[in-house]
């Protein structure tokens, strides 16, 4: 007999979680996926929206123009910035065996969410007006985006908290629960602000403020759902609102999230720059810009779907101290996103009215659109690549780096728009520049990531 042995039990094993061994390409394929349907289903809301808004007039789809990029501001700050910095948190202590620790994240990761969301309703709803009259809107088109936005930023609650609890669920490596909620989450949004919009059946015709209603009444349900979720003991990680607030665990997410938030900053800046330089060609133009750059920013949430897969893979090897295997995963996203994206890009240089016919028949309108997609359109997967680094950079707790890179991209619109504007040139050079910026950003992003120090292999 084995005294030694018996005297002295061994040292228990720390279970190994399975996304620490599974095989990367399938894994991410496997998340992506269910992702990418979520993602997809709520583009399609969101080209729903603009065909309701269409129907309203030019004077709508240009009001539209001006508000899109601050919805999609709060859509990326809450599900890709914060969000993304939430699932790196949950991610790596998961990693690191600690589940005590991935929960008492969750609390936090609410507190933020609930504060984040208040504060952007009161922000827009008290400086929306001046921001668009800034971006150059005026008369029925300033009308139509102040009635939007009033509405719309009502709920930012619901949708920090959607998008937080979304984002607590997929760093635990559970993707279906999400996707399964946005998707239901799309179609609710899709029939409500259907039937409040247009004023379907019995319901009043409320125009715009009735679109918007639509997102507000659909996040604030599908938030209420996950938050039910997360309480109920399903999910592998249970959310205690007694949790006592840390700050340790509110740096940990917020070192990553808030450096993170600057990335979208930089998107929605870069975005009205452009949009008050296009302002100057005229209504027609603004409106056939705007619907460009809504697929512009329908494009992130296609990045996201893969981006945010690789997170939990990236941040559970960086947790554990498998660094080779967290830059496997992350390479293998950005080529899945760049193949998918360049696809896209390349199908609408050589057929953008596939895209515009959906919203207008105006053919000025169609003119400024085809013109923005012939030359934004073949830098669509490099834009996805360095959009999918950014995620894996989240996992890794090290998005400086990609952050730096959308530095570029906005000082090159920024200082090559001034020198366009002063020169008064034609529209061609404004979006030939959104091209340039675009790839300048892929490529700053890979050489960022690549010098990046993600730790040392344990």
């Amino acid at each position: 007999m084995n005294t030694t042995a018996a005297n002295h039990p061994a040292t228990p094993v720390r279970a190994i979680h399975p996304l620490l061994e599974a095989p990367i390409a399938p894994t991410l394929l496997r998340f992506a996926l269910p992702n990418m349907g979520a993602m997809l289903a709520t583009a399609l809301a969101a080209i729903a929206e603009t065909t309701y808004v269409g129907s309203f007039g030019v004077a709508s789809l240009a009001g539209m123009a001006l508000v899109f990029p601050m919805v999609m501001f709060q859509m990326m700050l809450s599900g890709g910035a914060m969000g993304g910095g939430v699932s790196s948190a949950v991610s790596r202590a998961l990693g690191a065996g600690d589940a005590a620790r991935a929960s008492a994240l969750a609390a936090h990761a609410m507190w933020i969410g609930l504060v984040a969301g208040a504060a952007t309703t009161a922000l827009m709803l008290g400086f929306g007006p001046a921001l668009f009259a800034l971006l150059g809107g005026s008369g029925e088109a300033l009308a139509q985006a102040v009635a939007y936005s009033n509405v719309a930023f009502l709920g930012s609650i619901g949708v920090w908290l959607l998008n937080t609890f979304a984002s607590v669920i997929r760093g635990s490596g559970n993707m279906a629960v999400p996707s399964a909620t946005f998707l239901t989450v799309a179609l609710a949004q899709v029939a409500i602000g259907g039937a409040l919009g247009l004023g379907w059946g019995p319901f009043p015709r409320w125009g715009m403020a009735g679109v918007a209603a639509g997102q507000v009444v659909a996040y604030g349900c599908g938030a209420v759902f996950l938050f039910a979720y997360l309480r109920s003991g399903s999910s592998r990680i249970r959310l205690s609102v007694r949790t006592v607030v840390q700050g340790e665990l509110l740096r940990d997410i917020l070192k990553v999230g808030a450096l993170a938030c600057i990335s979208p900053l930089q998107t929605v800046l870069t975005i009205l720059i452009l949009t008050r330089l296009v302002a100057r060609f005229g209504t027609n133009a603004l409106a056939g810009y705007g619907i460009g750059t809504r697929l512009e920013f329908l494009l992130v949430p296609i990045a996201f779907a893969i981006g945010v897969a690789s997170v939990p893979l990236v941040g559970m090897a960086i947790g554990a101290g498998r660094i080779a295997r967290a830059r496997r995963a992350a390479w293998v996203a950005a080529a899945m996103a760049t193949a998918l994206l360049g696809l896209i890009g390349g199908v609408l240089a050589f057929a953008p009215d596939v895209w515009t016919t959906q919203f207008t028949h105006d053919p000025a309108v169609i003119a400024s659109a085809a013109l923005y997609f012939r030359w934004a359109g073949p830098a669509y997967g490099l834009f996805g690549l360095g959009l999918c680094l950014y995620f894996s950079s989240l996992g890794a707790g090290k998005v400086g780096g990609p952050v730096l890179a959308g530095t570029l991209r906005l000082v090159l619109v920024a200082v090559g728009g001034w020198l366009l504007a002063n020169a008064h040139a034609p529209a061609w050079t404004i979006f030939a520049l959104v091209a340039f910026a675009m790839a300048a950003y892929g490529i700053a992003s890979v050489v960022a990531v690549r010098l990046a120090d993600w730790g040392v292999e344990r």
